[in-house]
């Protein structure tokens, strides 16, 4: 499912305009990460929770060549799901 598409889903249940859904999804991602920028967890009980953590530098192998190079460390996205997205998915 594109962004698109999911638009059109939640336009349709919440019995809204396209363009308001559409708003809404904006609006969403938006104060998603913002929070996420700052540092902070977003948590939507019952779907899941996204996290920010740290991935520390570590030693790789580049594919081509072969030869070990330093992966730098930086910060990730995660995204823990809640307990009804993991029965629902079951």
């Amino acid at each position: 499912m594109n962004k698109g598409q999911l638009v059109d889903r939640m336009a349709k249940s919440a019995g809204i305009f396209k363009t308001a859904a559409d708003k809404a999804l904006n609006g969403f991602m938006e104060a998603v990460t913002e929070s996420l920028n700052k540092g902070e967890k977003v948590t939507l009980v019952g779907f899941g929770t996204f996290s920010v953590t740290k991935r520390k530098s570590r030693t790789g192998r580049n594919p081509r060549t072969g030869k070990p190079m330093e992966i730098p460390a930086k910060k990730v996205v995660k995204f823990k799901p809640g307990t009804k997205l993991s029965e629902s998915v079951e």
